[in-house]
């Protein structure tokens, strides 16, 4: 394929070959017998967007469960005539994500027996680490005597009985609408067939935590087993990424990592809270941190309620990271965040609440920056893709020129998306 009158983002024009890879450059390229020409019409082409922690079977399931979080649902009232009104699934559930205490105050089985319908109903935390079954649903997987409902998603005790394996067509459309080529499957405990099936079912290129991905709890932490985790999977060749959403994880993190070493590959995923004293041990460290300022746009006035003044510059921070030499990448964490990429970079310049109050002013970026963080190699993300011949055709096509690209950072702006050199998405 030829791709005519591309824009790149340092403002060259040039034409483009594609095959499997950029097999040509240059401005006004001879179209060869039978070869498909693309008119990009003077619209930024870039390499396609790369999220870099997302939880594709969970996302995918998202798209058809009812959300219940403080944007949609404002009193138990609320919550119960939204749940009365959601569609019961094929396997018989009412599956509801996103919920936060702020939304109808706390859950638990007692509380949903009065609010729910009475079919299996399972609330999924916007954080992701707790479900709140109703008794039915207790029932259902067979912990019918559970005090509270409320279930760690991590317990695959009781979550194998739940596999629902929801189908990653519409999901891979979505993403291919926003221009994503590629993504990095953060589920853990993803066996070589899960894998497999992700790999096979979805358009993009995909690329798994698993098996070096470690979900930290507060409760548990312990530097020496964790520095013992990470030695043993440095030394199978693997490298780690680690959750880290509160600044004990982080703390301990590092400590872990100083004290076993690090592979070149090594990350830390959210780094949602990063106080100044850890900046510089991150850099020394040479870790890639993949974090979610999206989170700032999306739960912004929730966090400025509930955090400490003095501690609110210490969320979801990006420039402070990048002054301080630590290797950056954004991603959006769907479904626990919005799977817009162009959302999260709008985050990243900009940090406003949904109330439109600015979050950590200091913390923002040039839109330049943002975007790159989502062009970055899928396994080192801080290490910017480039449009050039010999690198993957995997492409995403704006009907905007390159400055207003970067001024709007809109997926309304995706005219096209190509990964190994085939159309993917075109928009109608």
């Amino acid at each position: 394929m030829l791709i005519r009158r591309a824009a790149l983002l340092d403002g060259t024009r040039t034409d483009i070959r594609v095959g499997e890879r950029i097999t040509g450059m240059a401005d006004g390229l001879t179209a060869e017998p039978g070869e498909t020409e693309y008119d990009a019409a003077g619209g930024a082409v870039i390499p396609g967007l790369h999220d870099h922690h997302i939880h594709l079977r969970a996302a995918a399931a998202a798209l058809h469960s009812v959300r219940v979080g403080p944007d949609e649902v404002h009193s138990r009232a609320e919550l119960a005539e939204t749940l009365a009104a959601a569609t019961v699934g094929a396997d018989g559930w009412i599956r509801a994500v996103g919920y936060h205490d702020a939304a109808a105050g706390p859950l638990d089985r007692h509380v949903l027996d009065e609010l729910a319908p009475s079919v299996p109903v399972r609330i999924q935390h916007r954080s992701g680490a707790q479900w709140i079954l109703n008794t039915a649903a207790l029932r259902r997987v067979g912990l019918a005597d559970h005090p509270d409902g409320r279930l760690p998603s991590a317990d695959g005790s009781w979550a194998a009985t739940l596999r629902s394996d929801p189908g990653l067509d519409e999901l891979s459309a979505l993403l291919c609408r926003y221009g994503v080529t590629g993504v990095t499957d953060a589920t853990p405990d993803l066996a070589a067939g899960d894998v497999a099936a992700l790999q096979r079912e979805m358009r993009q290129r995909v690329r798994c935590l698993a098996p070096g991905k470690r979900i930290l709890h507060d409760d548990e932490l312990d530097p020496d087993e964790l520095s013992r985790w990470i030695g043993d999977r440095h030394a199978e060749g693997f490298p780690v990424a680690v959750h880290c959403v509160t600044a004990a994880q982080l703390v301990v993190t590092l400590e872990a990592l100083r004290s076993s070493g690090t592979h070149p590959l090594d990350r830390i995923e959210h780094a949602a809270v990063v106080p100044d004293g850890s900046l510089a041990d991150l850099a020394g460290r040479a870790v890639t941190v993949v974090t979610q300022p999206n989170f700032v746009a999306e739960r912004g006035d929730q966090y400025l309620a509930d955090v400490a003044p003095a501690e609110q510059p210490e969320l979801w921070r990006v420039a402070s990271l990048l002054r301080a030499g630590v290797p950056v990448a954004l991603s959006t964490d769907a479904p626990f965040g919005d799977a817009d990429p162009w959302a999260a970079m709008r985050a990243a310049v900009f940090r406003r609440t949904p109330a439109g109050h600015v979050l950590g002013e200091a913390e923002c970026v040039p839109a330049s920056a943002a975007l790159q963080m989502f062009l970055g190699d899928p396994g080192r993300p801080a290490t910017p893709r480039r449009v050039e011949p010999g690198a993957a055709a995997d492409l995403c096509i704006l009907s905007t020129p390159p400055e207003a690209t970067l001024a709007e950072l809109d997926a309304a702006a995706v005219a096209a998306t190509v990964i190994g050199g085939e159309v993917v998405y075109q928009r109608g």
